[in-house]
């Protein structure tokens, strides 16, 4: 990753003020999905975090969910958690802020006791997914109108 960039849980509003204004930039304008679907009710509880220059700009953001909420997501494993809402600014890419923004969820999820990371990948996203370890799973289904496929990595 570029030196200048942080990533770190998101904490207070700002921040997670940051992260929305990344995942709406992302996703619901560039990806046109839907922001009744981008938003749900487990950003309330989510691990968000986030990825910053020094000067304070946003460039990406992601979130775990753990417990109940991981569990739905995963087919009932509460000691997996579920990275999803991964979002990096187009100005940022190509710069590792992705890769480290998956391992700042991987701190994250072993800091809570976890096992594993599932993930559900557009397949656009697979390759960058398999580098940093995550395996896929099951058969293709469509996310939001996009294509994607179940992915997991174990934590050591």
């Amino acid at each position: 990753m570029s030196a200048g960039v942080t990533c770190r849980v998101a904490v207070g509003t700002d921040d997670l003020e940051a992260c929305f204004a990344v995942r709406k930039e992302v996703f619901v304008v560039e990806q046109r999905v839907p922001a009744d679907l981008e938003y749900d009710a487990y950003d309330a509880d989510a691990v968000h975090v986030i990825a910053v220059r020094d000067d304070g700009l946003a460039l990406g953001t992601g979130r775990l969910l753990t417990g109940a909420a991981a569990a739905a997501k995963n087919g009932g494993d509460a000691e997996v958690g579920a990275l999803g809402r991964l979002a990096v600014t187009e100005a940022a890419r190509g710069l590792g802020v992705g890769a480290a923004l998956v391992r700042a969820i991987e701190d994250a999820a072993r800091a809570r006791g976890l096992t594993a990371v599932d993930l559900h990948a557009q397949t656009h996203a697979l390759g960058f997914y398999e580098r940093l370890g995550y395996e896929v799973y099951g058969p293709e289904f469509p996310d939001a109108g996009i294509p994607h496929r179940a992915m997991r990595k174990a934590l050591d």
